[in-house]
């Protein structure tokens, strides 16, 4: 007898917001709502994003798995900021 198992995963978001002075952050986490108003409201938002408030969603993409959307942030942020810009665009 085979069981049919529904399975479920936690989706990963890898992102990319325009902070207030105009510069590009890019970030990974599990609730990408949550994430933005941290980075708005909170001093659980990056270090680098407290002083450059509000920020805006620009961009986003979905992965499984943590370890995957790391290397895909790590790879965003080694992009120029041109590249980022077609990215986003």
């Amino acid at each position: 007898m085979i069981e049919n198992k529904t399975i479920s995963f936690t989706p990963w978001f890898v992102y990319v917001v325009r902070c207030s002075d105009d510069s590009l952050y890019t970030g990974i986490t599990t609730d990408i709502n949550r994430r933005i108003e941290e980075h708005n409201t909170s001093n659980n938002g990056a270090k680098y994003t407290r002083t450059r408030r509000p920020v805006k969603l620009e961009y986003k993409e979905i992965y499984v798995d943590r370890s995957t959307a790391s290397k895909r942030e790590y790879a965003i942020k080694k992009l120029t900021r041109k590249q980022k810009l077609d990215l986003i665009s």
